[in-house]
């Protein structure tokens, strides 16, 4: 039988075809893509040395180890330390993703697996929705809605029944952690729920009409056939959110209480890299403070740098699974 043209396409393709050997078209579109992605390390290139350039005067006073784990931030005699803020970031983070992800999962497999087709659609617009409202105004709800509630409700019965456990422990101000890892709970909540959305659409429906038909439950379907060929894609989403979180400045600033101290309760006052970034970095005057906030920059560039990788590995494997036995 003749072989169509198709066939005879990816054929040379797989055995003898090389990247670039297209027509000119091709390689042009190729070579501009290229150029496209090599701007973008250029970029980050040019941030990180020029950030590098402000920040050395910081090292004429202070080791890199010295203020990566120094506490003490003084700007008038001119001591710094990141450890506070590097602290403030990781922990709100941390409690926004604990928060959040829960919900921005359950909320996926609802709109994509149990939902009616109308009601799926319809439940992504206000989540989509929430995406698009400024953090100034997350920060103006977290001040007026979510502290005094956090002060008057949740904080005192937290500390009443759980307040055995350093986290919950200290007096119900309302500002701090907490109240900042709820706020960043919510602004994250959009970019997990639709990435995760958009990975379970992609399941095949032959893989949960074949668990229904070998007599599972609908939710043993989702668990057997959606939750593992998305896994890779939920934890990209995971991610994601928590690069948001990690960077994201006014709105925590707002809630957080803006104290440079570390402490184990959720409910104490604390400070994050990005506040503290933009709340000194226009009232600045020495080199030295001016280096330590461009410290400060770098340290966050290097943890989201760090995430990044951590997340390329840990979607790697997760993409590969388990390894299974031979024999």
């Amino acid at each position: 039988m003749a072989r169509t043209a198709v066939q005879l396409a990816v054929d040379d393709g797989q055995h003898g075809g090389r990247p670039g050997s297209g027509n000119l078209g091709d390689r042009i579109f190729s070579g501009t893509l290229l150029i496209l992605g090599g701007m973008i390390l250029v970029v980050a290139g040019l941030i990180v040395l020029n950030l590098a350039q402000l920040a050395k005067p910081l090292a004429k006073e202070h080791t890199l180890w010295g203020f990566i784990t120094g506490i003490e931030w003084n700007p008038v005699e001119d001591r710094f330390g990141a450890l506070t803020f590097l602290y403030g970031t990781l922990v709100t983070s941390a409690v926004a993703i604990v928060v959040a992800v829960p919900v921005a999962i359950g909320l996926a497999l609802f709109i994509t697996q149990f939902a009616p087709a109308k009601l799926g659609r319809a439940l992504t617009i206000p989540v989509e929705l929430l995406a698009a409202i400024p953090s100034v105004v997350y920060g103006l709800w977290g001040l007026f809605v979510v502290v005094p509630w956090l002060r008057t409700s949740l904080q005192p019965w937290l500390g009443k029944y759980l307040g055995f456990l350093p986290l919950f422990s200290g007096p119900p101000i309302g500002l701090g952690y907490l109240a900042a890892g709820l706020i960043l709970a919510v602004m994250i909540l959009p970019t997990v729920v639709t990435v995760s959305v958009e990975v379970m659409r992609t399941t095949p429906e032959a893989n949960r009409e074949a668990a229904l038909a070998l007599g599972a439950t609908k939710w043993e379907a989702v668990m057997m056939a959606v939750i593992p060929y998305s896994r890779a894609g939920i934890v990209g989403a995971i991610l994601l959110g928590l690069g948001r979180a990690l960077g994201e400045t006014m709105a925590v600033t707002m809630v957080i209480g803006n104290s440079a101290q570390i402490s184990a309760s959720l409910f104490a006052p604390g400070y994050t890299l990005p506040a503290v970034i933009a709340n000194e970095f226009a009232e600045a005057t020495s080199n030295v403070h001016i280096a330590a906030l461009a410290g400060l920059g770098l340290i966050l560039f290097g943890t989201t740098f760090l995430l990044n990788a951590l997340a390329r590995v840990l979607v790697n494997a997760v993409q590969k699974g388990p390894k299974r036995a031979t024999g």
